[in-house]
Protein backbone atom coordinates (compact mmCIF):
# COMPACT_ATOMS: atom_id res chain seq x y z
CA UNK A 1 0.00 0.00 0.00
CA UNK A 2 2.59 2.97 0.72
CA UNK A 3 4.66 1.86 -2.78
CA UNK A 4 1.16 2.66 -4.53
CA UNK A 5 0.81 5.78 -2.51
CA UNK A 6 4.42 6.79 -2.99
CA UNK A 7 4.35 6.14 -6.70
CA UNK A 8 1.43 8.59 -6.78
CA UNK A 9 2.54 11.27 -4.86
CA UNK A 10 5.96 11.14 -6.46
CA UNK A 11 4.25 11.04 -9.84
CA UNK A 12 1.78 13.87 -8.94
CA UNK A 13 4.69 16.10 -7.45
CA UNK A 14 6.64 15.31 -10.68
CA UNK A 15 3.53 16.84 -12.88
CA UNK A 16 3.59 19.76 -11.00
CA UNK A 17 7.08 20.92 -11.06
CA UNK A 18 7.46 19.83 -14.69
CA UNK A 19 4.40 22.43 -14.97
CA UNK A 20 5.81 24.83 -12.79
CA UNK A 21 9.30 24.81 -14.62
CA UNK A 22 7.12 25.29 -18.20
CA UNK A 23 5.34 28.37 -17.11
CA UNK A 24 8.06 30.00 -15.83
CA UNK A 25 10.22 29.32 -18.64
CA UNK A 26 7.45 30.66 -20.74
CA UNK A 27 6.67 33.61 -18.47
CA UNK A 28 10.78 34.62 -19.00
CA UNK A 29 10.69 35.20 -22.72
CA UNK A 30 10.12 38.19 -24.04
CA UNK A 31 7.51 38.81 -26.35
CA UNK A 32 10.22 40.63 -28.89
CA UNK A 33 13.45 41.10 -28.70
CA UNK A 34 15.58 44.63 -30.07
CA UNK A 35 18.52 43.63 -31.58
CA UNK A 36 21.88 45.50 -30.70
CA UNK A 37 21.66 46.52 -34.60
CA UNK A 38 17.48 48.20 -33.36
CA UNK A 39 16.26 45.45 -35.15
CA UNK A 40 12.57 44.30 -33.41
CA UNK A 41 12.53 40.08 -33.68
CA UNK A 42 8.67 39.14 -32.93
CA UNK A 43 8.64 35.80 -31.25
CA UNK A 44 8.31 33.07 -33.97
CA UNK A 45 9.76 35.31 -36.17
CA UNK A 46 13.09 34.01 -38.57
CA UNK A 47 15.75 35.10 -35.91
CA UNK A 48 14.15 35.44 -33.05
CA UNK A 49 15.72 32.26 -31.77
CA UNK A 50 19.02 33.53 -32.91
CA UNK A 51 19.00 36.94 -31.24
CA UNK A 52 21.08 36.52 -27.91
CA UNK A 53 21.99 40.56 -27.16
CA UNK A 54 18.67 42.17 -26.98
CA UNK A 55 16.25 44.51 -24.88
CA UNK A 56 12.81 42.54 -24.73
CA UNK A 57 9.65 44.61 -25.00
CA UNK A 58 6.24 43.44 -24.61
CA UNK A 59 4.91 44.27 -27.76
CA UNK A 60 6.17 44.80 -31.37
CA UNK A 61 4.83 48.41 -31.06
CA UNK A 62 6.53 49.37 -28.03
CA UNK A 63 10.14 48.15 -29.79
CA UNK A 64 9.26 50.13 -32.82
CA UNK A 65 8.09 53.36 -30.73
CA UNK A 66 12.06 52.46 -28.75
CA UNK A 67 13.13 53.46 -32.33
CA UNK A 68 13.77 49.94 -33.71
CA UNK A 69 12.74 48.75 -37.53
CA UNK A 70 10.98 45.54 -38.44
CA UNK A 71 13.18 42.82 -39.93
CA UNK A 72 13.20 43.14 -43.96
CA UNK A 73 12.93 39.52 -44.42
Amino acid sequence: MNRIFSRRVAAMLLAALTLTVSAWAHAEAPTVKKSKNGICHAAGSTYYARTKHYTPFPSMSACLESGGRRPKR
